[in-house]
C-alpha cells in the first residue's frame, strides 16, 4: 500500500476517533456536536486542527473554579441583602407593571451580585471621549489602578494609557494590569516594560492557551476603589475611529462613582488571582467608604465558563420575559441559543415591540452573515431590525420598557453566555435608562431598516454565505 494512502487512512481513523471523543467525552451541546461532525466530515485533514485550535474543551484543573466564600469583598454584605429580599424589607425601585424584584432577587441570589443604589453613573458613546475621562481619572489616582481589558493594542492609545499608568506607577500608585493572552496577543514583546521598570505589576489571563474559546472579555478599571469604568470599549487606535475600514466606532461604556466599584473591584481582584501563585488578599483600602450624591440602583453580574449557570444569559432572558412594552438591544453579534431567540418571538407575538440594532459591516465574516440571518428570521414576527450606516456599532445593551437597562462586554451570543468571562451591569434607574433610550433613538436615524422586502432581494452569494454561517452558527 502507497504511504500517501496509508497517511489518509490515518488520518481518516483520527478524525473518526476525534468524532467519538466529542460525542462520549465533552458532552457538548448537540448543536456543537453535529456541527463538528460535519465539518470534520467534509474537511477531514483540516477540520482536524480546526477543532484543536477552537473546540476543544479545557480541563476543570485550568478552569478556576469560585465558591461563594471565596468572594473578596463584599461576602457578609450579600448574605445580609438575600436575607432582606427573603423577608422583603430590601427597598426596590416601583416601576408599576414592570417588576425589578424578579430580577434583583435572581441576581442577588443565583449570581452573587450586590444591589446597590448610591451611585453616580456617566455614559460614554465616543471612544475619544471615553478614553480622555479615563486617563484624567489616572492622573488623579493616589491609591492604586486597577485595569482588565480583553485587547491591547501598541498603537497611539495604547500608548496614551501605559504612559499614563507609567506616571501613576512612578509616583507611587500600585498598578495592576491584566490583559487576555489571546485577545492582546499583538502587543509588542517589549512594549510593557516600562510600566513594569516603574514598579506596576503586569499579567496575561491564559497566555498559553493559544484558542479562541474561554477568554477574558472584560473591559473594566478601578480607581481608588472609588471610581470604575465598564462597558464595551477595548484599548486600541480602532476604538477611536480610526480604522478606516470599520469607520466610526459607536459603543456604550460607563463611568460609575458608588459602591458598585467594590463589585467590580472583587471580580478584579479574583481575575488577577488566577494569573499569581501569589494570591492578593483581601485589603480594606481596595474597599474603601464612598461618599457620593448618586441614587442609581444597579448590579454587576458575572459570568464565564467557570459557572455551570450561564448568568449573563439568564439575566437577558429574564428582562425579555420581563418587559411589557419594549425591548432595546445594541448587539454587533446576534447569534443567540435558542432560549434568546424563541423568547424574543414570543415577547413579539405577545405584543412587545423589539428593535435589535446591528453593524452594516463585518469584522469576523461568518459572524456577520450568521447575525444578519438571524436578526432577519425575527423581521417575520414583526421585529424592527436596524443596521447602523456610520461605522460600526460594538454596543453591548438592552433596555426594557425604558426602566432598567443592562450595559457590559457581553454580546448577544453562544460565545459570551457560554464560553468567554464577560462582566455587565444591570441599571434601575429609570433617569439614566432614558439617557440610554435617547442615544438608542439617535443611532436609530443613522441606521437602514431590515425589512422582508430587502432582506428578499439578497443575491445567490449572500444566501450562500448566510447558509453556510448557519451550518456553523453552535461553533461561532
Amino acid at each position: 500500500m502507497h504511504i500517501s494512502t496509508i497517511a489518509v487512512i490515518v488520518f481518516y481513523l483520527l478524525n473518526l476517533a476525534l468524532s467519538i471523543f466529542i460525542v462520549f467525552k465533552e458532552r457538548k451541546r448537540p448543536a456543537q456536536t453535529w456541527a463538528w461532525i460535519l465539518v470534520m466530515t467534509f474537511i477531514p485533514i483540516i477540520g482536524f486542527f480546526i477543532y484543536l485550535f477552537f473546540g476543544r474543551g479545557l480541563t476543570k484543573d485550568k478552569i478556576y473554579s469560585l465558591s461563594p466564600q471565596e468572594r473578596i469583598g463584599f461576602e457578609k454584605e450579600l448574605i445580609e441583602q438575600q436575607q432582606e429580599l427573603r423577608d422583603g424589607s430590601l427597598s426596590l425601585p416601583d416601576f408599576g407593571k414592570l417588576k425589578a424584584v424578579p430580577l434583583v432577587d435572581m441576581l442577588t441570589h443565583a449570581g452573587g451580585a450586590l444591589y446597590t443604589d448610591n451611585n453616580e453613573i456617566e455614559l460614554f458613546i465616543d471612544g475619544v471621549e471615553k478614553f480622555n475621562h479615563l486617563m484624567h481619572d489616572m492622573d488623579q489616582a493616589k491609591e492604586h489602578i486597577h485595569i482588565e481589558y480583553f485587547c491591547m493594542e501598541s498603537d497611539g492609545i495604547g500608548t496614551a494609557i501605559r504612559d499614563h499608568l507609567v506616571a501613576a506607577a512612578k509616583r507611587g500608585v500600585k498598578v495592576k494590569l491584566l490583559l487576555d493572552g489571546w485577545g492582546s496577543s499583538g502587543i509588542k514583546p517589549h512594549f510593557l516594560d516600562p510600566l513594569r521598570e516603574a514598579g506596576g505589576e503586569v499579567e496575561f489571563f491564559l497566555p498559553y492557551l493559544m484558542r479562541l474559546n474561554y477568554r477574558n472579555h472584560r473591559k473594566i478599571v478601578i480607581l481608588d476603589g472609588q471610581v470604575g469604568y465598564i462597558g464595551g470599549f477595548n484599548i486600541g487606535d480602532e476604538y477611536l475611529g480610526l480604522r478606516p475600514k470599520m469607520g466610526y466606532w459607536r459603543d456604550n461604556h460607563l463611568r460609575i462613582h458608588g459602591n458598585a466599584v467594590h463589585s467590580l473591584q472583587s471580580h478584579f481582584l479574583m481575575d488577577w488571582n488566577v494569573c499569581r501563585k501569589a494570591h492578593e488578599p483581601y485589603q480594606p483600602e481596595y474597599f474603601p467608604a464612598i461618599q457620593t450624591t448618586g441614587h442609581s440602583p444597579m448590579q454587576v453580574i458575572a459570568s464565564g465558563p467557570d459557572s455551570s449557570v450561564e448568568q449573563i444569559k439568564m439575566t437577558y432572558l429574564k428582562m425579555i420575559n420581563l418587559a411589557k412594552e419594549e425591548i432595546l438591544i445594541q448587539t454587533p453579534y446576534y447569534i443567540p441559543d435558542d432560549s434568546i431567540h424563541e423568547a424574543l418571538k414570543s415577547a413579539l407575538l405577545s405584543g412587545v415591540k423589539v428593535t435589535i440594532q446591528i453593524p452594516n459591516k463585518p469584522d469576523h465574516i461568518l459572524i456577520y452573515w450568521a447575525t444578519y440571518s438571524l436578526a432577519a428570521e425575527l423581521v417575520d414576527y414583526g421585529a424592527d431590525i436596524e443596521i447602523y450606516q456610520n461605522g460600526f456599532i460594538h454596543a453591548k445593551t438592552m433596555i426594557i420598557d425604558g426602566k432598567i437597562a443592562s450595559v457590559g462586554s457581553a454580546n448577544i451570543d453562544i460565545r459570551s453566555f457560554k464560553l468567554n468571562f464577560e462582566i455587565n451591569t444591570v441599571i434601575y434607574d429609570q433617569y439614566f435608562v432614558q439617557e440610554l433610550h435617547h442615544q438608542f433613538m439617535l443611532v436609530m436615524t443613522q441606521c437602514q431598516r431590515l425589512t422582508k422586502e430587502l432582506y428578499e432581494q439578497r443575491g445567490h452569494q449572500v444566501k450562500f454565505k448566510e447558509g453556510l454561517a448557519r451550518l456553523v452558527q453552535p461553533l461561532l
